[in-house]
Parts: C-alpha cells; structure tokens; sequence
C-alpha cells in the first residue's frame, strides 16, 4: 500500500504524517487489497479538513471530514472509509456468492 501526502496552505509535522499513516493502515484489516492512497490535509477558513482518497482495483472510494482539530478529522474520515470498505467488500462477496451457486446449480 502507497501512501502518498499533501498538505495545503500549512506544513505538517512529522508526529501529524506518522498519526495519519498509522490511522490509514487501519484499513487493511478489513480489505487486504488496497493499491493506493492519498491522504490530502488542508485549512478551509475556520476548519481544518482531512481528505482520503482510497484506490482499491478499479474502483476509488473518497471522504472529506472536516473539524475544528486535524487529528479528529483524521479520525472521523478514516472511521468513515472503514464503513465504506466494509460495504464494498460485502458487495464483493455478495456477488462472488452468487455468481458461484449460479455455477453450480447449472452444472447440477
């Protein structure tokens, strides 16, 4: 898994880049295959704004949370993109279920 980083109209710090990291590797407990990911960390007037941008084989999932504190919004969008991961990969084995009793109760 890539992990590529951006942060606009500020500079991070080290602690901020390793706790964003550490909070993306979460995900893969719940799907193994994610390719890549882009973690863009920005000031938009009064609220600071976390955006994730999954890349997991042919599809891209994306969350923007925003908060009053960067880390919280860290936290939020990555809890968010487990709910979606989580969706997609029963959508997966939903169809793959499918696809497979339709196999077999053709051949049968």
């Amino acid at each position: 898994m890539r992990v590529k980083f951006t942060a606009r109209h500020f500079k991070t710090s080290d602690r901020l880049k390793d706790f964003a990291t550490n909070e993306v590797k979460r995900l893969k407990k719940y799907y193994e295959p994610i390719l890549d990911v882009e973690i863009i960390l920005d000031y938009i007037k009064q609220q600071q704004v976390a955006e994730i941008i999954v890349k997991i084989n042919g599809t891209k999932l994306a969350v923007i949370e925003g908060s009053e504190d960067m880390y919280k919004s860290i936290t939020l969008a990555v809890d968010k993109l487990e709910r979606q991961v989580l969706k997609r990969k029963g959508r997966i084995r939903h169809f793959e279920k499918h696809r497979i009793t339709s196999n077999i109760e053709n051949e049968v």
